[in-house]
């Protein structure tokens, strides 16, 4: 009778357990928030307290409804949550495989600053795409292989508004640029639908998949944005672009130098259905 009172003893590995489900209870809050998934995570909570009315107050209809949509709602919450299981598992990836660069790859990316600040003043719209530790293969293979040194120059001929491979986003791998005119996925966010153009849905939709970083320079304002995670930092100046590339990758880009005499000359007007970035749809 003592011991019936008493209660189940916690001994370190039910603590142990606790804290493991405490922990994984709130990632997955962390992982939804402020996402398309959160007002999903309300549904199946609604759809888990009718189960449990149900059973408590012996519906038998209901029961027997939800008897038969209960094997499926797996395979639903699985095709439902793909995206954010994707970026779940990518993000543990990280966590296990986290690197830095060469002093090489951070003297490349200087070229990406300055590229950038000569699309901003030519009003050149651009969008350059960095991997970092998932790999982008897929999209790589969608354009034009180049597996070229990265440098200032390259980056200013492929994007140049006369140039063939112009029309799309250039794909860096540390300190090489491995293809152009490659086609990302525009995001579906239907508030950035209405908001952005093209090359910036692009930008972000690469980050929504991957854990990529996206610069990109808009052809209508020169305006210099960084889309990372599926959110866009948006008139950024060169020296901010620095600061967050600095962070982001974890490394220390070089003092500014002086940059180049421009060489492009680019001023067409961007379009809010259409900027001139090769897109596909969403598998």
């Amino acid at each position: 009778m003592t011991e019936a009172l008493q209660g189940p003893h916690l001994t370190l590995v039910s603590v142990i357990d606790i804290l493991l489900v405490a922990v994984l209870i709130y990632g997955l809050l962390l992982l939804i928030r402020g996402t398309r998934a959160a007002p999903i995570v309300l549904g199946v909570i609604v759809f888990a307290l009718a189960i449990y009315i149900a059973r408590i107050g012996e519906l038998r209809v209901l029961n027997w409804l939800l008897d038969t949509l209960l094997p499926y709602s797996a395979f639903a919450l699985i095709v439902i949550f793909q995206a954010e299981i994707r970026q779940a598992l990518a993000r543990l990836g990280r966590m296990l495989a986290s690197r830095r660069a060469s002093a090489a790859e951070a003297d490349a990316y200087e070229d990406i600053l300055m590229a950038a600040n000569l699309f901003s003043q030519n009003q050149t719209g651009a969008l350059i795409v960095i991997e970092r530790d998932v790999g982008l293969r897929t999209f790589i293979e969608s354009g034009v292989p180049v597996d070229a040194r990265l440098s200032y120059d390259l980056l200013g001929t492929l994007f140049r508004p006369s140039a063939p491979l112009h029309d799309g986003a250039v794909i860096v791998q540390k300190d090489r640029i491995a293809a152009a005119a490659c086609f990302l996925p525009l995001s579906m966010d239907p508030v950035l639908s209405t908001q952005l153009g093209t090359r910036h849905r692009a930008g972000i939709g690469i980050t929504e998949e991957t854990d990529a970083i996206a610069v990109i320079v808009s052809e209508e304002s020169g305006a210099i944005s960084l889309a990372i995670g599926g959110k866009i930092e948006r008139h950024l100046t060169v020296e901010q672009l620095r600061e967050r590339l600095s962070e982001l990758l974890r490394r220390q880009i070089s003092t500014p130098t002086p940059l180049p005499t421009p060489l492009l000359n680019g001023n067409d007007a961007d379009s809010a259905s259409d900027e001139g970035v090769r897109t596909r749809s969403e598998s």
